[in-house]
C-alpha cells in the first residue's frame, strides 16, 4: 500500500488545479500587504464575510504607508462589524511598525514577519508562502481539521501535545515546489469539501485512505474542544438620545471592544438616578427595550437597552470620552456589532 504521507501532496496539488478557488480578491498576487491584509482578516472569519471589507479597506488604505499614517481610529472605523477587533488594532501598530523598523518593506521570511504584532506562526508562514514562495507549513483551523481526519489524530488539536503532533506532520507534507498552490490547496480542501459539520468525502481527493472515513471517525475528528458551559454576564446600555445625536464613548486601546465607539453602561441604579448623578440632567422619556444577546469567545453578554430621550437644548455633563455623535454619521463610525444592532433598532429621528 502507498505511504500516504508521500502522496498527500501531488494529490491536493492536482484537486486544486481543477476544483481549488482561483479568483478570490487577494489571490494572484505576490504583495505582501494585501496578503497579510486577507491572512489577518480570514482568521476566524468566512471568506463571503471578508469579501466586502477586504475591498473597503484596501479603498481607505490602499497601501501600508497608508495605513500606518491613519489614526487608528479610522483603522477601527473600517473594521467596524468584523469582530476580534485586536486583529485592527494590531494590524494598525504592525504597520507602523513595518515602517519605523524596516523601511517600509514587509519582512520576507517566515520567522521576521512572526515577530510583528498580531501575526502568529502560521499566519507568517502563509504570509511568506505566498508572497516569496518560502517552504513553510502552515496549521490553520482548515488544516488541522483536514491532517486529524485524514491520519486519524486524535486528542484535542488546541492541546500542545496534539499542536505538536500536527506542526511535525504538516512540516513533513510539504512539497519541494509549488507552496503557494500546496497552501492554497489545504485552505480550500478544509473550506469546501473536509468541512466541520458535513464534509463531502465523495469529492475529496484524500478519501481513498483517510484514517476517520475508513474507522467511521469523520463525527468525532477531529476531537472536540472539552465542553465548558460559558458564564453569561447582564449589562443595561443606555442609548441617549437628543434630537438627532446620541452619545456614545470610546473604550480604553485594549480590551472587549478596545478603542470602539460605545454605548455608556448604567450599572445597577435606576436609570433615571444614573442619569441625573452622572450627567446631571432629566430624561423627557425613558424605555427599556428587548434584551439582545451577544457571544463572545469566553463569555455571553445579555444586554438591555435603555432608551434615554432628551431635550434638544440639554447640555448634560460629558466625560472625555464621550461624544455627541450624529446619526446620520452611524454608518461610518467604529462601533461593534451589538451597538450598531442596537442604534438600528431604538435610535432615530
Amino acid at each position: 500500500m502507498t505511504d500516504p504521507t508521500s502522496t498527500f501532496a501531488p494529490r491536493l496539488l492536482a484537486w486544486h488545479r481543477q476544483c481549488g478557488r482561483h479568483d478570490l480578491p487577494w489571490q494572484n498576487t505576490r504583495d505582501a500587504y494585501r496578503i497579510w491584509l486577507s491572512e489577518i482578516m480570514l482568521q476566524q472569519t468566512q471568506v463571503e464575510t471578508v469579501i466586502p471589507y477586504y475591498a473597503r479597506f484596501l479603498a481607505a488604505f490602499p497601501d501600508l504607508a497608508a495605513l500606518a499614517a491613519a489614526p487608528v481610529e479610522a483603522v477601527m472605523a473600517q473594521w467596524s462589524g468584523l469582530g476580534y477587533y485586536a486583529r485592527a488594532r494590531n494590524l494598525h501598530a504592525c504597520a507602523r511598525q513595518v515602517m519605523s523598523a524596516h523601511g517600509g518593506q514587509f519582512p520576507a521570511t517566515a520567522e521576521q514577519i512572526a515577530a510583528l504584532p498580531g501575526i502568529g506562526r502560521s499566519t507568517a508562514a502563509a504570509i511568506a508562502a505566498f508572497s516569496q514562495g518560502e517552504r513553510a507549513a502552515i496549521l490553520d483551523g482548515n488544516v488541522k481539521r483536514v491532517l486529524c481526519r485524514a491520519f486519524g489524530v486524535e486528542g484535542f488539536p488546541g492541546s500542545a501535545a496534539v499542536e505538536k503532533q500536527l506542526w511535525t506532520l504538516a512540516e513533513a507534507l510539504l512539497p519541494d515546489a509549488q507552496i503557494g498552490d500546496y497552501i492554497q490547496a489545504q485552505m480550500d480542501l478544509g473550506a469546501t469539501v473536509c468541512t466541520r459539520g458535513t464534509p463531502k468525502c465523495a469529492a475529496c481527493p484524500l478519501a481513498e485512505d483517510c484514517v476517520a472515513r475508513l474507522t467511521d471517525q469523520i463525527p468525532s475528528l477531529p476531537t472536540p474542544r472539552p465542553r465548558k458551559r460559558p458564564p453569561r454576564r447582564q449589562s443595561r446600555l443606555a442609548i441617549i438620545q437628543r434630537g438627532s445625536e446620541v452619545l456614545l464613548e470610546r473604550r480604553p486601546p485594549k480590551g472587549i471592544w478596545g478603542g470602539l465607539l460605545v454605548l455608556p453602561e448604567i450599572g445597577d441604579a435606576t436609570t433615571a438616578d444614573w442619569l441625573s448623578t452622572l450627567f446631571g440632567t432629566s430624561a423627557l422619556a425613558l424605555s427599556t427595550g428587548e434584551v439582545l444577546r451577544h457571544t463572545f469567545t469566553h463569555f455571553v453578554l445579555d444586554i438591555t437597552p435603555e432608551h434615554i430621550l432628551l431635550p434638544a437644548d440639554a447640555t448634560p455633563r460629558l466625560a472625555d470620552t464621550q461624544q455627541w455623535l450624529p446619526l446620520s454619521k452611524l454608518a461610518d463610525a467604529a462601533l461593534p456589532a451589538p451597538v450598531r444592532t442596537l442604534l438600528s433598532r431604538y435610535a432615530g429621528p
